[in-house]
């Protein structure tokens, strides 16, 4: 399956993960029904992130992750946005790396480009097990608690 990806950074926003390593969460992340897919991933610093979640949905302040999805499956077409310093927070906050947390909303905002979402708590535990079995391929612990024998749930945004 076609995918393009695209990358920008603002300049004091550093990543642990490789372009490479990148498009292969994008690519895991994506259902069978999808045929071509174009992502834009953004990592903003909080100001930027904070105008976006205020401007999109109501909510002053910067959030981890927003997803813009533009055109759904079979040709999946979408903008992840991220706010690097939040990430980076809520890495340490939950005492897990930072390269760990970004690839789960990495995943997880692939997973809303793709028509999931977590509404309500059916939904969410779905959502939930299915990032914990992606990020299970690139040898990353259970995020949430997920999957049989794992610790605690961590929250991870609103």
């Amino acid at each position: 399956m076609p995918i393009e990806l695209h990358l920008q950074i603002q300049s004091d926003s550093e990543l642990p993960l490789t372009r490479p390593r990148i498009r292969r969460l994008v690519t895991a992340s994506l259902d069978a029904r999808v045929e071509r897919a174009e992502f834009t991933l953004v990592f903003l610093n909080r100001g930027k992130a904070r105008s976006l979640n205020r401007d999109f949905r109501n909510k002053d302040y910067a959030t981890n992750v927003l997803t813009f999805a533009y055109e759904g499956p079979p040709r999946l077409s979408a903008d992840l946005v991220f706010c690097t310093p939040v990430v980076r927070e809520e890495a340490r906050a939950q005492r897990k790396p930072f390269e760990h947390h970004l690839a789960h909303l990495i995943v997880h905002g692939c997973l809303h480009a793709c028509g999931l979402d977590h509404e309500d708590d059916a939904e969410a535990d779905a959502m939930e097990a299915l990032e914990a079995r992606i990020l299970k391929r690139f040898r990353i612990p259970d995020p949430c608690g997920t999957l049989e024998g794992s610790k605690q749930p961590m929250p991870m945004h609103d």
